[in-house]
């Protein structure tokens, strides 16, 4: 029964609204399975018939079911209290140069691309490009149903093997980037930051140049001032939006922190906040002198490096969460 008053509250409405839709697009997808496997069980009838033609279509379609049953398994397993939510994903470039920020531009478009594929939509909150080449550090929002709970499995120092397109004696290069993930905090969820707590600056957002270049200073840094923590944003002109997205930011890490900590209140948090620690990849990407990925935590391998490269990362996310979601 809804609560009287409940259409008065646009928030609540929201969410329902939302969540509605979250199982109708479930059960729409579930019927879409069973007519795939309908098709499949009568290429099997034809095939028994003594009609081979069907024989081809049948494996590929055996195997595009599989994988969509496994996607749904791991959907079905992220029962986390923030997996459903988007995604803020943060890419650093390691050491290693123009090298580590073009590998850290690279991995912005993997992800990119595969958010793409899940028709979840991308934007861009921070970035601070170089004037040479690639970019040193980029906060990118991924907005879609369970974002988070899939891409919190990217959180990690990611290496690089290659030929360096930057080392004219074509020498292979190691470079490292790192990626840190967290939920994007509904502005519904009642967390609280002392004001004493954090540090405000403003700064002339970076651009291009020309005449569509900010001239205001409309980009907003907070610092976190008891954990260390530092969030920006510059993706709006204006500097009150740029506050509002840097505040939510904040808050996303305070609540990711105080759960890996397993603190119960955002109060308790003290001391440095390391975003990632070096030394310690969870993937290698290598270009030579042969082709493969590999996941040092699940061991999960693929040849494809350039398919990896274009967003197909899903084995390994897939692996990872199966091996560490109970």
């Amino acid at each position: 029964m809804l609560k009287e008053g409940f259409w008065d509250d646009p928030q609540e409405a929201q969410d329902i609204s939302k969540q509605a839709k979250a199982y109708r697009d479930k059960i729409e997808q579930y019927q879409k399975l069973v007519s795939e496997l309908e098709e499949l069980e009568t290429m099997v009838l034809f095939i028994e018939e003594g009609d081979s033609s069907f024989s081809g279509e049948l494996i590929e379609g055996i195997e595009t079911l599989q994988d969509k049953i496994e996607n749904i398994k791991i959907e079905i397993l992220l029962k986390g209290e923030y997996d459903k939510n988007n995604a803020i994903i943060s890419i650093h470039a390691g050491t290693g140069g123009l090298d580590a920020q073009d590998w850290a531009q690279m991995l912005l478009r993997m992800y990119v691309r595969w958010a793409e594929s899940k028709d979840y939509k991308t934007k861009v909150l921070d970035i601070l490009p170089d004037t040479e080449a690639g970019i040193k550090s980029v906060t990118l929002l991924i907005e879609g149903t369970n974002a988070y709970g899939y891409l919190k499995s990217e959180k990690g120092v990611h290496r690089i093997v290659r030929i360096s397109p930057y080392d004219s004696s074509g020498k292979r290069h190691t470079s490292f980037a790192s990626i840190d993930v967290m939920p994007e905090i509904e502005s519904s969820v009642d967390i609280s930051v002392n004001p004493n707590d954090i540090r405000i600056d403003t700064y002339r957002a970076s651009g291009s140049g020309g005449q569509h270049v900010n001239k205001t200073d409309s980009a907003v840094r907070i610092t976190h001032l008891p954990t260390g923590i530092v969030v920006q944003c510059q993706s709006e002109r204006s500097q009150h939006t740029n506050k509002e997205t840097a505040m939510k930011m904040l808050i996303s890490k305070l609540v990711e922190l105080k759960e890996s900590e397993q603190k119960e209140r955002i109060e308790d948090l003290q001391g440095e906040y390391s975003q990632i620690a070096w030394g310690s990849q969870i993937r290698s990407y290598v270009f030579n002198p042969y082709t493969l990925v590999k996941d040092h935590r699940t061991d999960v391998e693929v040849g494809n490096v350039q398919g990896v490269i274009d967003g197909d990362i899903d084995i390994f996310i897939n692996a990872y969460l199966n091996k560490n979601i109970k």
